[in-house]
Order: structure tokens, then sequence, then C-alpha cells
């Protein structure tokens, strides 16, 4: 690779700890760089590009959708956002959507939902349940809702109204809340992304489930990540036969142009009224546009059915060629959502991997996540254990430090 695949630009904010190449171009499950290499792509643009890159059936859409009408406003109708958000509540139970940009702001808008139900209901200071390890976003209430203390350090004070609780605990949310008549929500991710590939256990969703039933408070469910057929259903929190009240959505909603949605129930939707909540960009038509297709093309190709059975192959490779090694502590995920947990910090793995010609992602300092593209074929799978398995056997054998 050469060292000056990607100068960094004087002129652009130190945010990201950039590995030393820059993307030009992309054809399915690979992508090139700028200077010819070839990467199978195990990260999807973190779970964004849903169909890979350069579909034959979304492209031509995007082209037609920017040629007529890219932003209007949300002075107006914008009629895809009514296409859309009739797609997304018959494929969830729901009933309404709103539509923004990101993660973040979807995750915002359910923070501000949950908060209004509160004062609705006359609680001044409402409070909602969050979890240990979880990511809702960099904003400061959704860092503030975030269970990691090395992104939130440096930006307090944090904003107040959150009770942590562990994962998979129902005794532990119980003494948390008892006797608390502020508690107005419980808000998590099904599968945590960036906290590890950590799933919430079925029957623990159905626990939380009865629990908000009882006690009148949201369950709301961050599908950020782990929703748009990645696990082998739309949403994951389908596995546990449930409905959330409150469900953000985005990345791979729109597979690569920015959209984010919050869908919602009945106890939920009609919460917000004219001016409680707003965005310029949420909801224009190019968005919309890619989000229709996404799903259409989804459908069309099955891939929540590829998602379910090219996942479990690779799972399954994962754990026959490195579950018994000394060092991994756990594989563990689902569908093309996969994170395999070392015993120690291994972030090192991103760069051999990417010399070695595979994209993929650290996250939570030692595990290893795959968030590959929808379209991933048993072949492409293949290819991913080839890559993998002998960099982790190697950085397994290195002493350690």
């Amino acid at each position: 690779m050469s060292a000056n695949a990607a100068p960094s630009s004087p002129h652009v904010m130190n945010t990201y700890g950039r590995l030393p190449i820059a993307l030009s171009h992309g054809q399915g499950c690979r992508v090139w760089d700028t200077e010819g290499r070839a990467y199978l792509d195990g990260l999807g643009g973190i779970a964004v590009n849903t169909l890979g890159h350069n579909h034959p059936e979304l492209v031509p859409a995007l082209q037609d959708q920017i040629s007529k009408l890219i932003h209007s406003s949300n002075y107006y109708h914008v009629p895809g956002q009514e296409k859309l958000a009739t797609k997304l509540t018959e494929l969830s139970g729901l009933t309404n959507a709103f539509f923004c940009c990101t993660g973040l702001e979807a995750n915002e808008a359910a923070l501000k939902l949950a908060r209004k139900f509160g004062h609705d209901k006359g609680i001044e200071r409402p409070e909602i349940v969050v979890y240990e390890a979880a990511f809702h976003g960099r904003s400061i209430a959704t860092l503030s809702a975030t269970g990691n203390p090395k992104v939130q350090k440096g930006f307090g004070p944090l904003v107040e109204g959150f009770i942590r609780v562990p994962l998979n605990d129902i005794e532990a949310l119980k003494k948390a809340t008892d006797g608390n008549p502020n508690v107005v929500a419980v808000f998590f991710e099904t599968i945590q992304g960036e906290g590890g590939i950590h799933p919430m256990r079925l029957e623990y969703l159905r626990q939380v489930r009865q629990l908000c039933d009882e006690r009148d408070w949201l369950m709301m469910i961050d599908e950020v990540q782990c929703g748009m057929g990645r696990t082998g259903k739309w949403f994951a929190h389908q596995w546990a036969g449930i409905k959330p009240d409150v469900m953000p959505l985005a990345k791979g909603l729109g597979s690569g142009v920015p959209i984010g949605a919050v869908v919602a129930g009945p106890r939920a939707a009609n919460i917000f009224g004219p001016g409680n909540h707003g965005t310029t960009f949420g909801g224009n038509p190019l968005a919309m546009r890619a989000g229709i297709e996404t799903i259409r093309i989804m459908e069309e190709h099955k891939l929540l059915e590829n998602a379910a059975n090219v996942g479990e192959h690779l799972k399954s490779a994962l754990q026959r060629e490195l579950g018994t090694l000394p060092g991994v502590k756990d594989i563990r995920g689902q569908g093309l959502m996969l994170g395999i947990e070392l015993d120690r910090p291994c972030g090192v793995i991103l760069n051999r991997a990417c010399d070695a010609g595979l994209l993929l992602s650290v996250t939570a300092d030692s595990v290893i996540r795959l968030v590959p593209p929808l379209i991933l074929s048993v072949a492409e799978a293949d290819e991913i254990i080839a890559i993998l398995v002998p960099i982790v056997k190697a950085f397994l054998a290195e002493p350690t430090p």
C-alpha cells in the first residue's frame, strides 16, 4: 500500500483515524482505491451499502430522480414520503413515520418523543432507561444515552434524565426503576453495534415489552445498524415476535444515500404535532426514492433470505476456523452482522486486513466486526474467511505486550 495513497488534507478537521487509502469506485461487494487496488467490502460503509456498489437497478432509479427533483422542502407534500412510510409501516406493523437524514437524528427524535410523552402525562423530569455499552450517536443527547465513557470524555456536562442498566437482566431493570414515577421509556439496540455486537436475548425482549405495557412506558428500539434486513428479518426485534412503540432507522435504508426514519406505533405516533420537530433535508425526494428502491430490490432479490443464509454460512465457518482458538472469546451476531471478540485489543487487524484486500472494522477495542452488503455471496463469504482467518491466527500467535 502506498504511503501516499490518501494524503490527509490540512483543511479537513482531524476527526477520524483513517487508513492510508482513498476509494474511487465499487462494483457489487468490491471496491477499488485510487491506485487501482481491489478490496472485498466486509464493512459495507458500516452497514450502509445494503445493495453493494453500483447496483444495476438502484443507480438508474437515483439518476432518474436526480433529473427530476433532489430537494424541495417540508413546506410541501413529498409523495415519496407517503410511499416509503406506507412500506415501512407495512413491514414493521407500526403506523406512522417521520423522516430525517441520519441515525443520530432518528435517535434524537426518539428521545424527544419520550420526553414529550412524559410531559403530556404531567411528568416534569422524564427519565429514560438506557444500556451499558450502548451507542446511539454523538450529539449531546444521544452521546448521553450512549454507554461509552471514552466517547463521552471531554463533552460534559452530559444531558440528565438517563438510567443505565446492564443487558439481558430483567431484574436489574426492575430494580433500577421500581418506585420511580418519572420513567417514561426503555431505549436500546436489539444488537449493539459499536458496543461490540452484543445481542439482546429474545426472552429478554419479550420481558421488556411486557414491563413497558404494565408500566405505560414507551419501548424504543434503535434498529439503525441491525435493522433493514441485516439479520434475516426486516428488523432484528422481529425474531422475538414483538413490536416496539418507537423504532429509529437509518444506515441501510437508503443503500448509501443519507436517510433516517422514526417509525412509531399507536402509543407514540401522535405525540408530535406541527412545530414540535422538523428537519430541512429529511424526507427529501432523492432520499425517499433511495429508500423505496432499496426495499423493492431487497424484496425482489430475496435479500433477507440471502442475509440469513450467507450469514449463517459465514458464522459457521468462523466458528469452525477460529472458535476453539485460545484468545477467541466469542463469535456472535446474526445474519450479516457478526462480531469476533478476542481477549486483547486488536486494532492492528484493521490495517492488516486492509493490506490483504479486506475491509472490516474493529469496535469496542477487541471485536472484529463484519457488516458487508446484503448481496454477499457464499463464494465471497468464503473469500472473507480465506483472508481473515490467517490474519487472526497470526495475530493471536504474537506475544501479548
